[in-house]
């Protein structure tokens, strides 16, 4: 794998919504991304979600996590069956619990067993070095994003705003030679953005989420609950920093007392808030905000957006890209990096000393 050939790899991700997998093809050598091809999602039943949220907040060892792997591990080797032709598969698996103040991250989910079933190399277990070396190990999508804005032909700072359970930007100069440039890249998590809702929402109402923010549109944000929410030392911090996905459980709480309208559109608020407050961090403004992750479908959220930022906010389909596959792609982007021995994340991107190339290779029979 040493060569620098383009090939093309599968990637795939289980986030921390817990809804599901997604899976798709990138063509690239490890800096430039010479195509996207098919991509593929597998939801979570309830069954399997269940057992996932059981396991959270668990350590390797827990009964909750064998079972949460099984899941994974399924789940996964039923998508990726689907893709023929890959030459690398990169497996992020499911965070369980995330705590790099301490120096520990788990994703459920074996590499090894995956390269059995699916007989190429698999690249996993992408954070840990990084946390072991003093980063946060997250967030690991900023290289892809900056090879995303190369191939967009862009000649200005933008910003790649990934609103999943947990949200993260990553500030973007294609002007830069490589992401790991200085200069190039800084990257953090924004706060929670789907996740309170979601838990919301299936709490309430027994939904999985709050679609299209029509639920929202029809409540009031409590404003003081939203002062206070920022006044969390998290967002004082300077970045990179990462977030767990239970960091502001306290959220849910504080929206307690209220209608189901007013909880969902205090929760709406509180995210798109904390993305403004990121905005402060940046070196340099930029030219656009593209959104990705399941927030850009909530049109409250992408409403709130648009009100609080000081440039245009568009879902990445407006650059022609896929916004359910962005980080699924990424991972098979940054197997290739580790395979060819490139970093994949930095002091600007995680806050690890110096450039890490995380990951380790699992291969067939091994």
């Amino acid at each position: 794998m040493q060569k620098a050939e383009p090939i093309w790899a599968l990637g795939a991700m289980s986030g921390t919504s817990l809804d599901g997998v997604d899976a798709a093809m990138v063509l690239t050598d490890g800096e430039r991304i010479l195509d996207l091809g098919e991509s593929a999602y597998r939801p979570y039943d309830e069954e399997e979600q269940a057992i996932l949220r059981a396991a959270l907040g668990h350590w390797p060892g827990a009964p909750e996590v064998e079972a949460a792997a099984e899941v994974v591990e399924a789940a996964h080797a039923e998508l990726m069956s689907q893709f023929g032709s890959a030459a690398l598969v990169g497996f992020h698996g499911q965070t369980l619990a995330h705590d790099p103040a301490h120096g520990r991250t788990h994703q459920a989910g074996s590499g090894a067993v995956l390269a059995e079933v699916l007989g190429v190399p698999v690249v996993w277990d992408f954070r840990s070095s990084d946390v072991a070396l003093g980063g946060q190990g997250a967030p690991l999508v900023p290289f892809f994003h900056f090879a995303l804005a190369r191939r967009l032909g862009a000649e200005a700072p933008l910003a790649f705003l990934n609103l999943g359970g947990v949200g993260n930007v990553t500030w973007v100069d294609p002007r830069c030679a490589r992401a790991e440039d200085d200069g190039a890249c800084l990257a953090f998590d924004t706060g929670p953005a789907n996740a309170p809702i979601n838990d919301l929402m299936r709490a309430r109402r027994g939904e999985m989420r709050d679609d299209a923010g029509a639920l929202a549109a029809t409540g009031t944000a409590d404003a003081a609950i939203v002062a206070e929410f920022l006044k969390h030392p998290y967002f004082f911090r300077m970045p990179p920093k990462s977030l767990d996905r239970d960091d502001f459980a306290g959220l849910l709480e504080a929206v307690a007392e209220l209608s189901d309208a007013d909880a969902a559109a205090t929760l709406t608020r509180a995210a798109a808030e904390s993305v403004a407050r990121a905005f402060e961090h940046f070196p340099a403004p930029v030219s656009r905000v593209l959104v990705c992750g399941g927030g850009r479908h909530n049109a409250t959220l992408m409403r709130d957006l648009a009100a609080l930022l000081p440039c245009p906010v568009e879902a990445v389909e407006a650059a022609g890209l896929n916004g359910d596959m962005i980080e699924a792609q990424a991972f098979a982007y940054l197997a290739v990096r580790v395979a060819r021995g490139l970093p994949t994340s930095g002091p600007s991107t995680t806050g690890v000393p110096a450039l890490v190339g995380g990951g380790r290779i699992s291969t067939p029979g091994t």
